[in-house]
């Protein structure tokens, strides 16, 4: 069964989606001062004292896509949340045609270790849209600091970087190295660009290239608990969302929730829940969508459709991307959740998914182990065949289910909740504003507010 909604209008013609300078004020965020009950009020000092020794700060957000995917799902959030603090927080996406964000996904892919070759076209049309966006004014002022998301406007710096900005770039993919050295013109490229900023912050400390010679952060992404996508729901509210997509509420549901992409073993959940289905009574809700930075997502929803056509307890609902409350009710009522990605920057769907109590089956890769602690706070999908009795034990025991997605509740409320975190994010600009920190005297640091690094570099 398929279901599918309208995308809402969002955001404006020349890119910005948050200012307060043009008075667009597109976004909400709760107030500091409601997180304590959930974070603690040492915790909440910690950010009111950062944020208020960089009041007034001009910061710019850059990235590819205001809806759609973790990245814009953190900005949503933390853009507003940031001017509550004091900060002003900008938020503008780059403009691009077919052709660029075709190119824009083959570089992912590329970085993530997919087969193929960055070709001299895919460079020409990469740097000529980058060029574009710049010739443009995308920067129409002249901020303290910019902030660069993953590798789509990477090379913005070539264009429009002013000598006394600081600029960071934020990676929040897993590269594999070993792909960059079958792509040499793609490494010269990414390096180059790469080498313009003046630090990089990494969601986990394998994802960390170590010929780019800057000030590194480790700072992994983040949820808020306070948002439509992750407070609490009645009863009533879950089942009118299960009600309006046809989901019978008495049968178990194993759920795949995210976007429709190649790394993320959709694949798998399905094959796993046709095997669950001949023991146990239950149905499949794989809800995704798609972002505008992704026009292979579309081609990827088209083979879940035709694979799952003839199963009547396969629920495919390809969702706008602002249905958070639809999101946050179907993590709520499932029973497992899956996301055996085969690649993964760090998979906030998983993060929201044990903020719910839920017990969640993962691939072991990219920044889910983080997350996950395999037998703890969930389980690393591994066989076919382990994976369809954990499932079946999931269904069969569900205190047990309880207990290992409480622990993933209370995992997550220390470690990945956003006020942590834009903490973080605020003492990394204050030690570059302040020149505590640079390219020449800290070229190969590696900055860690937590035992993150524990994790080391992959071999």
């Amino acid at each position: 069964m398929m279901v599918e909604a309208k995308k809402p209008a969002f955001p404006l013609a020349d890119g910005t989606v948050y200012s307060k300078r043009k008075n667009y004020l597109s976004l909400s965020a709760s107030a500091p001062e409601e997180y304590a009950r959930i974070i603690g009020q040492e915790k909440l000092e910690r950010l009111f004292n950062v944020a208020s020794r960089l009041k007034g700060l001009q910061l710019l957000e850059i990235n590819a896509t205001a809806q759609g995917g973790g990245v814009a799902e953190m900005l949503l959030r933390a853009i507003p949340f940031l001017n509550i603090l004091g900060i002003d927080a900008e938020w503008k996406v780059i403009r691009g045609n077919t052709d660029y964000f075709e190119c824009t996904k083959g570089i992912h892919n590329l970085l993530q270790g997919m087969d193929g070759t960055f070709t001299p076209e895919m460079e020409e049309i990469y740097l000529n849209n980058l060029e574009a966006c710049g010739n443009a004014s995308l920067i129409d002022y002249h901020p303290d600091v910019v902030t660069v998301h993953d590798p789509q406007p990477l090379c913005l710096t070539h264009y429009i970087k002013k000598l006394d900005e600081i600029w960071l770039w934020r990676c929040h993919i897993d590269i594999e190295e070993a792909s960059l050295k079958d792509n040499g013109n793609l490494v010269d490229l990414i390096t180059d660009c790469v080498e313009h900023y003046d630090a990089a912050i990494f969601s986990t400390v394998h994802y960390i290239v170590s010929k780019w010679l800057m000030p590194k952060f480790i700072i992994p992404p983040f949820i808020d608990p306070l948002s439509d996508k992750n407070r609490e729901l009645s009863q009533e509210e879950i089942d009118t969302v299960l009600n309006k997509y046809e989901i019978d509420s008495g049968v178990p549901i194993i759920a795949q929730i995210g976007r429709f992409d190649p790394w993320k073993g959709i694949d798998r959940t399905i094959a796993t829940y046709r095997k669950v289905k001949k023991e146990r009574k239950c149905q499949l809700v794989i809800a995704g969508g798609t972002a505008t930075d992704d026009p292979e997502g579309m081609r990827i929803l088209a083979k879940i459709l035709e694979n799952t056509k003839d199963d009547e307890n396969i629920h495919v609902l390809n969702l706008p991307p602002d249905s958070n409350i639809e999101i946050n009710a179907l993590q709520r009522a499932a029973n497992v959740i899956m996301q055996p990605s085969t690649k993964e920057g760090f998979g906030l769907v998983i993060t929201e998914a044990l903020w719910k109590s839920k017990p969640v089956i993962a691939g072991n890769v990219g920044g889910i182990p983080l997350q996950i602690r395999h037998g703890d706070t969930g389980y690393f999908y591994e066989t076919p065949q382990k994976t369809v009795k954990k499932v079946i034990s999931f269904l069969d025991n569900p205190e047990a289910a309880l207990a290992m997605g409480d622990r993933g509740k209370e995992y997550v409320r220390e470690h990945f909740l956003m006020p942590d975190r834009i903490t973080d994010y605020l003492m990394a600009m204050e030690l570059l504003m302040t020149g505590a920190l640079n390219k020449k005297t800290c070229s190969e640091c590696i900055i860690s507010y937590h035992p993150w690094f524990k994790l080391v570099k992959r071999k």
